[in-house]
Formats: C-alpha cells, structure tokens, sequence
C-alpha cells in the first residue's frame, strides 16, 4: 500500500470481546483470535464484572500484547452496551465480535485474514463478509455447522442481486458476519442498553447499508452451548420475554428499506430474517404461558399492522414458520408448540 492509501493507518480488523464475569473461559477466547497472522486489533470490553477478576484478567491480556490488545473498563451496560463501546473505539477496516465463551478456529480464521488483506489491498474492500459457524454442543459432544453454499454464491464478490433463499436456521448472525466498519457507523445500528438478544439488531440495521458480500465457506466461528444460565437457553429466553420483545419491535421499525435502498433480494432476505424472529418471539411468549406472554404478543402484531398493514401476509408468505407459530386459539397453540418442538430436534438451535 502507498502512503496515501485511504486505510493506511488502520488495522486490518477489529475484534471486540465482551466480556462480563467470563474470567473462566476469555482466555481460550482471547487465545484463539491470537492466532490470527496480519495487523489485527482485539478490545476486550470488560462490561462491570463484579464476580470474578475479569478485570485483572484483561489488563493482563493487554500487557502481554500491547500492540494488538486493548481494554474497556465501564459500568454495566449489557451486551449491546459492551459491543457499542468496542464499535466506538475501533480501528479496524472490519470489525467482528467474539462472545468470551466463543472461539475462533485458527485455520479459517488465517483463510479469512488473507481474504480480508485482499480486499484492502483493492482499495475497495467489501461490505459484508460471511463465514460459517459452528454450534459447540458441549452437553452432548455433538457439533452442527451452519452454512451458506445453497444461499449465496462462494468465494467471489456478489450483490443481493445473487442472494437465494435461506432454509430455517440459515440467516446471516453475528456469529458468521465480518462488517466493514464504515457500513456499521454509517448505519447508524445502535444496541439498547442491558437488553439481551440485540446480535440480531446488530446484523440487522445495517443490512441496507450494504452492496456488496463476500462468502468464505470455512467454518469461522465456533458458538458455545452448554451453560445453563446462557442467553439461548430456553428457560433463560422465556424468562427475557421483554427483552425477546423489545428487539422484535426494534427490527419491526427496521425493516423497511430507506429509500435509495430498494433492492426486492434484500427487502426480502430482511422480511424473512423478520418473521423468524417473530415466530421465535410467539413461540416464547406460548412457553411463558400466561396472559401476559399471550398479551406481548398480540401486541407484537398490533405493532406489526401499525407499521404496515401488509406485512403480516407477506411475512406468512415468505416464513412458513409465521403461520406455524400463530395458530389461533388453545388447540392451534398445542400444536404451535409441538411443532417448534420438532423444529428444535431438527435444527438444534439450543
């Protein structure tokens, strides 16, 4: 690169680590990004751990390895929070977050650095680069990878123009993308506060911010699952009800193109992406089973009709999921529930 290149003096990449009492298992977190060859940054955002030494363990971290590593010390302010605060002090040209009992797979990870270095070196570097991810069920030692290669081109520069159709479960997540930084800022994406599920916002907002995508079919982004007080743990979901609730209306708001925007690949990849949140959202509002949950949401679809009349249909039409989730009455809830029960054996998602 000259010295006039526009990215000159930033990281190749940014990878923010929140981490909150996860003094147990950041080290293997922080550990595995490490391994990554090139000019990479890690802020580890230590978000008010009060139970363990996180904080000490991050400091630690960033004194072994001054030149990559980085720490935020703040009150809590939850996920969102801690992600914000990374997003903010980032000097990456992309920006990737790595939950602290998550990993990265060294192989993919130095197969998606020379990738990224590429694009820099272009000058042009892409919007939104996509990897697989790997569910790490701990309980039973099995593994499920999510992948993209019926969904979206490999290994070549494409536009929404190219995107197919996802199959449940197959959404682009924090887990799996990799931002230009720049898109994320000129978004505008921000992430409520002490508000749990916000990953999805996070992917969501900026998605009309992006033109162009990039999908390397390695296996990324290794996600834990096992601990019991973890936020995709059922019981844990269904306790956080409001919070599901809050995100869901925050992704209601988004999800119309503004204008300029108007691709029909990406208004509809996003009108998908929001009926499976929504049906997850039904669904949890049936297993807290009580008129409150009943009550969230049959305001959820209020908020739905408000925003646009036509949304609800469209949603049906394009996620069979949204008319399986909201089946009328108690029998069409019995069977509701029964088959998210299927859909949970099928595609393991917690």
């Amino acid at each position: 690169m000259t010295d006039d290149h526009p990215y000159r003096q930033q990281k190749e990449i940014t990878f923010v680590v929140p981490c909150y009492n996860s003094a147990e298992y950041m080290d293997h977190c922080i550990d595995s990004i490490l391994h990554g060859r090139g000019d990479i940054e890690i802020i580890i955002v230590n978000d008010g751990s009060t139970k363990d030494d996180t904080a000490a363990k991050a400091d630690e971290w960033a004194e072994r390895h001054p030149d990559v590593i980085k720490v935020i010390h703040q009150e809590n302010k939850g996920h969102g929070g801690a992600v914000m605060a990374g997003l903010r002090a980032a000097t990456g040209v992309y920006f990737k977050v790595v939950d602290s009992d998550d990993w990265l797979d060294p192989v993919a990870l130095n197969l998606m650095l020379s990738k990224l270095r590429h694009f820099i070196h272009s000058g042009s570097p892409v919007d939104l680069v996509i990897a697989n991810y790997v569910y790490e069920h701990t309980n039973s030692g099995t593994q499920k990878v999510i992948r993209y290669r019926r969904m979206m081109p490999q290994n070549r520069v494409f536009t929404w123009n190219e995107m197919g159709i996802p199959s449940p479960g197959q959404n682009i997540l924090m887990h799996s993308a990799i931002f230009r930084t720049q898109v994320l800022r000129d978004s505008g994406v921000e992430l409520p506060e002490h508000t749990f599920y916000v990953d999805n916002i996070f992917v969501y907002v900026p998605l009309p911010s992006v033109s162009t995508l990039y999908y390397l079919p390695v296996n990324l982004y290794r996600y834990f699952i096992g601990r019991e007080d973890q936020s995709v743990n059922e019981s844990v979901q269904v306790g956080r009800l409001d919070q599901q609730m809050r995100v869901t209306d925050i992704m209601i708001e988004a999800h119309k193109l503004p204008e300029g925007a108007g691709n029909r690949h990406l208004a509809g990849y996003m009108e998908q992406y929001l009926g499976l949140i929504m049906a997850a959202s039904s669904m949890f509002a049936l297993l807290e089973g009580t008129e409150k949950g009943l009550r969230m949401r049959r305001e959820m679809w209020e908020h739905v009709d408000r925003v646009d009349p036509l949304l609800k249909g469209r949603l049906g039409l394009r996620q069979p999921l949204v008319l399986a989730a909201n089946l009328p009455g108690p029998l069409g809830r019995k069977i509701s529930l029964s088959l998210y029960r299927l859909a949970q054996r099928i595609y393991k998602f917690s």
